[in-house]
């Protein structure tokens, strides 16, 4: 295929025949799937370094507590002076593992780009506005029932040159930190009846379409604030098979 052109249906039906035989079962083709471009240069190539002794790592790694994430962590929209431009929204859910058992006193991180899609970094030269009163990252801890929450804008889709005319959809990426920093997953999530979908070749890398739908938000409307925000819930599953899909290698 040329690697210049947006994946079709077919692209992505011949990336999962090629490597379903190899990977039963598996939520997503192999790391170097190509229709996303950069998967090819960006995925682990050497064996892993096995350490000589993990404990070790995990205690230098960092450690968080309810004493270093404040309550003002998980609204977006309060850390300036001004109010952000865009769309509020909460996103809000729980973090639970493969029996469905709440994970409590999770650390949870977001970041993402702005209402007019462009995140506050450096090398995001997107020319679309930055907004002074917007950065786009919040964190919290997990409660007693594994529910987290977060008050935002609803980000922009944004182009990224994996081809021609490439644009992602809307969505906010996710840390889950573990007990160690050894143990981080990163996903994201992405908001329901996003037109981009098809043309986006990293949810499409998700091959299996009950694993894509489970990045995708519901719309709440018993979470919308009236006159203040609209809102989302997404639940996040740590393993087994209703496991919510995370970034490996990518």
């Amino acid at each position: 295929m040329n690697a210049l052109q947006p994946p079709t249906q077919a692209d992505i039906d011949r990336e999962i025949a090629e490597h379903e035989g190899s990977r039963p079962g598996a939520a997503h083709p192999a790391r170097d799937y190509a229709p996303y471009r950069s998967s090819v240069l960006r995925h682990p190539r050497q064996r892993l370094v096995v350490v000589e002794d993990p404990e070790a790592v995990e205690l230098t790694g960092p450690a968080f507590g309810v004493t270093d994430v404040t309550a003002l962590d998980n609204d977006l929209t309060r850390r300036h002076q001004g109010e952000p431009l865009g769309e509020r929204i909460t996103v809000t859910g729980r973090v639970l593992d493969r029996s469905g058992r709440p994970v409590t006193g999770q650390l949870v991180e977001i970041w993402q780009a702005n209402a007019s899609g462009r995140y506050a970094h450096q090398r995001d030269d997107h020319p679309a506005p930055l907004d002074p009163n917007f950065t786009g990252v919040g964190r919290c801890l997990t409660d007693a029932e594994g529910r987290y929450s977060f008050t935002t804008i609803k980000p922009g889709a944004y182009p990224w040159r994996n081809h021609t005319n490439a644009w992602r959809p809307a969505h906010i990426h996710f840390s889950l930190f573990g007990q160690a920093f050894t143990q981080r997953l990163v996903t994201q999530m992405y908001f329901p009846g996003d037109p981009l979908f098809p043309y986006d070749p990293i949810l499409q890398s998700v091959t299996e379409r009950p694993a894509r739908e489970r990045l995708v938000a519901e719309y709440a409307h018993d979470l919308s604030v009236p006159e203040w925000s609209l809102g989302y819930r997404w639940d996040i599953v740590l393993d087994g098979p209703a496991a919510t899909w995370m970034e490996e290698g990518r």
